[in-house]
């Protein structure tokens, strides 16, 4: 047994990645980038490249009340947003999806979804009046048009029967038209990355890449119509779509073998998902909790940390919350009592100052992996690109809330990407909501 006690050293060296690493990963990422957009290689790829029928940003002369729904979690939320150009005004509300929803059937998902979403138009006195909505539905679909969007798969826990194959703006019709609300006019579906780059967008026109950082993880970039062999739609002005590129399946393939851990595998094994998402799964906020509590469980077995007295909690898969990386990483020098709280909050009273420096540890080296991952690809888009400069909007909780996750990408995307393409982080303050009634927006300007 002696020789297969691993040590932190051991443990933490696995999630080392190299830019020499990184490159390498870049450059599969690239060929896979390739591979989703060409028409006679795209079903033997991983990373499937949906054209989002998006064909333009937000130029400023967009009018009128819009309504936007964002269902991308646990959590949706419905928004109202008044748009003057540049200047907006939004009311916005968050419901919750009980798990029972989340795993229930397709029909009484959109039910709970179309109730909340008339109870908020009540609310705000707009239950009579016709209003276009934007709709950001955060899942892995094919689209084959602004309004026609075919779920190919639940990720995020959820896994709710008879949605998968089928049109969700349909599906949300039909809840509304149940309730006899056929005042709603659905006018565009986006995935969260298209949100999150349109709402950026509004604020600075060179926004041209949409990426989200939280429960999951994926991006969006605009690219030029010649590249996109998939497109046999309009081929007039503007020559551009924006691409969903789903980049968490990269990897699905066994291409990315030589960088997952036994802790990647354990996790993917024990999923919903099992053998799908497997780049998301070493990046995401639904799982980084997840790979340190099983690094802490493997080293207190044997016997490196916690003197081997782990609580139940500790023990219980998914106990330890990704949110609580964050905390323990905004603890600097031990002096703000947030790792301790931590531990407390998972059952554990007594620990050494030695146990919480190896917690600690144990959180920034995996953070950190997440932050590389993510940080290899923007920097394979922007070397794609080849723009002079490009802002990226970001959204997403890891994001947005660990204390050092921009200048790990900030500094790690300068290093992978050409010194010739210049680029911004942006966060996107609003959310992938806005986005999509801003997509709306779009539609009816260019409609007219």
């Amino acid at each position: 047994m002696s020789n297969k006690i691993k040590t932190l050293d051991d443990v933490l060296k696995a999630f080392t990645l190299s830019n020499d690493i990184l490159l390498k990963i870049s450059a599969l990422l690239l060929d896979e980038f390739e591979r989703g957009l060409d028409p006679h290689r795209n079903s033997t790829a991983s990373v499937k490249m949906y054209p989002t029928f998006v064909r333009d940003v937000p130029n400023g002369t967009e009018e009128g009340k819009f309504l936007a729904l964002d269902l991308g979690g646990s959590n949706f939320r419905v928004l109202c947003i008044n748009l003057h150009g540049r200047l907006y005004y939004m009311t916005s509300k968050i419901y919750e999806i009980p798990q029972s929803v989340m795993n229930g059937s397709g029909e009484a998902l959109f039910d709970h979804i179309a109730k909340c979403l008339v109870d908020h138009l009540e609310y705000l006195g707009l239950h009579k009046k016709v209003l276009p909505l934007g709709f950001t539905f955060s899942f892995p679909c094919i689209q084959k048009g602004l309004t026609n969007a075919i779920l190919v798969s639940w990720t995020k826990g959820f896994t709710c029967s008879d949605v998968v194959g089928h049109d969700v703006v349909q599906m949300l019709r039909d809840a509304l038209m149940r309730r006899g609300n056929e005042d709603i006019d659905v006018i565009a579906v986006v995935n969260d990355t298209t949100g999150t780059l349109m709402s950026c967008a509004h604020m600075n026109s060179e926004c041209r890449i949409g990426l989200i950082i939280g429960t999951g993880c994926n991006a969006c970039y605009m690219e030029k119509l010649e590249n996109v062999g998939t497109w046999t739609e309009d081929q007039g002005e503007p020559q551009q779509v924006i691409i969903n590129t789903e980049w968490g399946a990269f990897g699905d393939n066994k291409s990315l073998e030589f960088v997952r851990t036994d802790f990647d595998r354990d996790i993917d094994e024990n999923s919903l998902n099992k053998g799908k998402q497997l780049f998301e799964k070493m990046i995401s906020g639904m799982y980084m909790g997840e790979i340190v509590r099983r690094i802490v469980c493997q080293l207190a077995s044997e016997g490196q940390v916690f003197e081997n007295k782990l609580s139940e909690k500790f023990k219980t898969p998914y106990k330890f919350k990704s949110k609580y990386v964050s905390y323990i990483e905004s603890d600097c020098n031990f002096k703000s009592d947030e790792v301790r709280s931590v531990l407390q909050k998972m059952g554990m009273e007594e620990v050494t100052e030695k146990d919480r420096r190896i917690l600690k540890e144990i959180c920034t080296c995996v953070s950190t992996r997440s932050a590389y991952l993510v940080s290899a690809g923007v920097a394979t888009l922007l070397n794609k690109m080849k723009r002079e400069y490009t802002v990226v909007g970001v959204d997403g909780s890891v994001y947005r809330f660990h204390p050092h996750f921009k200048d790990l990408m900030q500094k790690k995307i300068r290093e992978l990407t050409d010194s010739n393409y210049k680029f911004d982080l942006m966060l996107s303050e609003d959310g992938s909501g806005r986005g999509a009634a801003l997509v709306a927006a779009v539609a009816a300007r260019t409609s007219k």
